[in-house]
């Protein structure tokens, strides 16, 4: 048996944490197989106890990424433009990626996640195949290639293989999303129990799990939809990019005569297991139907704003019953305090009023929000029983001196997390990994690969 001391901690009076009501001091955690087997606060450290310094919180759950889109930072926010034509730069990114090169490159976009406070990660992952869409001789070349750069990188990731027939609806897929297709939904289906196998055969299920994601109503047909309804297993997450453009409603409604989240509704698709992807243009039903179906929806304001995609109901969602999670999509930002401001930033904008998610609020959208989000533990309090991922956060650095511990989400970012640790190990330090050192270092050489 292992533990940490750690010199703060946001804790409930029960010793449990639900995004932090008291702060407590002394506070030393008995770790057993990953996992928090034993709590106390007001104590000095015990023999061998590692010291986290600074306020620690649960780690972050990035409930959606796309890894690859890390290329894109940097070279694609000038100009005028929309999501349509930011779309084909990140075609032109996606037709450079090999099995080899993908692995490099997500294990640096991993590390990057580790150092900046996440513990766990939701992939959202297309690129099946190569370019001009005809298999690996190894089927899952790329689907190993990401759970092998996530072990390197110690994160724990869920493995969202992605259905995706159509460039749009009625439309078949061009040439850039040729790799990213299957001949039809029963052929994704074997490759998807084809990938669960092979994962399971491979690598530890607490580090790597398999789940399901629909591209969106725009890449999958109604037919489609219908057998993976029937046929889906029911034991994994399923995740769907929904609403995140008015032209989607538009063809949606002309094709169908309903919404994209009328659509799922119609097959049975809306349950607490499904992620909604950002869900921004919804109507008043759309948000009665997936509040009243409990499921989640994965915000990811850096990325909608970066894109202008435009400002979610987050607010109306959480009243109408929706479970809010964050993600950091396409990561111009990689940063989990940032994604929590920019939440509420979005609201109080959109609102015209402050106060629209309270941190604890914030806190939670951040972690156990992800819960039915994933396919692997994620960190949900500092309380017995719970996996022992933790982020120690800096209280006195130019950001945070002088902040109250509960309302850091307004006040850190990713520079002031001082230690990750996942599943009872740590893995970064003041910025730095454990074992793979600088992410800058790691993303500075891999992405002189990338054009």
């Amino acid at each position: 048996m292992s533990g940490f001391w750690c010199e703060t901690a946001l804790v409930n009076a029960d010793g449990g944490t639900d995004g932090g009501a008291v702060v407590a001091t002394g506070v030393r955690l008995e770790v057993r197989a990953g996992r928090i087997s034993g709590i106390a606060t007001g104590v000095a450290p015990g023999t061998g106890d590692r010291i986290l310094n600074g306020v620690v919180f649960p780690a972050a759950a990035n409930a959606h990424s796309h890894a690859f889109h890390r290329i894109l930072r940097g070279r694609t926010h000038d100009g005028r433009g929309d999501f349509w034509v930011w779309r084909e730069q990140m075609y032109r990114s996606a037709a450079e990626l090999t099995p080899e090169k993908y692995e490099k490159l997500a294990t640096a976009v991993f590390t990057e996640m580790v150092v900046s406070g996440f513990s766990s990660v939701a992939e959202f992952h297309y690129v099946h195949h190569q370019p001009e869409g005809t298999p690996y001789a190894e089927p899952h070349a790329m689907e190993l290639a990401l759970a092998r750069a996530a072990v390197a990188a110690g994160i724990r990731l869920t493995l969202l293989d992605t259905l995706y027939l159509a460039g749009g609806i009625g439309t078949p897929l061009s040439p850039e999303q040729a790799r990213f297709g299957d001949a039809d939904a029963q052929a994704w289906l074997d490759r998807l129990a084809s990938l669960r196998a092979a994962v399971a055969r491979t690598f530890p299920p607490e580090m790597v799990g398999v789940g399901a994601a629909l591209h969106s109503v725009r890449g999958v047909p109604e037919e489609a939809l219908k057998t993976v309804a029937r046929q889906l297993p029911a034991d994994i997450p399923l995740h769907i990019h929904l609403s995140e453009q008015p032209a989607e409603n538009e063809a949606c409604l002309q094709a169908y005569g309903v919404t994209p989240a009328g659509l799922l509704a119609r097959h049975g698709l809306l349950s607490p297991r499904l992620s909604a992807i950002h869900a921004t243009h919804l109507t008043p039903d759309d948000i009665q139907l997936l509040g009243d179906a409990e499921a989640t929806v994965v915000m990811c304001p850096s990325t909608e704003a970066d894109l202008a995609d435009g400002i979610g109901p987050a607010r109306a969602l959480s009243d109408a019953g929706a479970t809010i999670a964050l993600g950091t999509d396409q990561h111009a930002v990689i940063d989990p305090w940032v994604e929590m401001r920019a939440l509420e930033h979005g609201e109080r904008l959109g609102s015209g009023q402050r106060g629209r998610f309270s941190p604890q609020e914030l806190l939670r959208a951040s972690t156990i929000g992800a819960k039915a989000s994933m396919a692997t533990p994620i960190a949900s309090a500092l309380e017995v029983g719970a996996a022992c991922d933790l982020m120690a956060v800096a209280p006195d650095s130019v950001r945070t001196a002088g902040s109250m511990p509960q309302q850091f989400a307004f006040t850190a970012t990713a520079s002031d997390v001082t230690a990750v640790v996942i599943a009872g190990e740590l893995v970064a330090s003041n910025g730095v990994h454990v074992r793979l050192g600088s992410p800058g270092g790691l993303l500075t050489e891999v992405l002189k690969e990338f054009s």
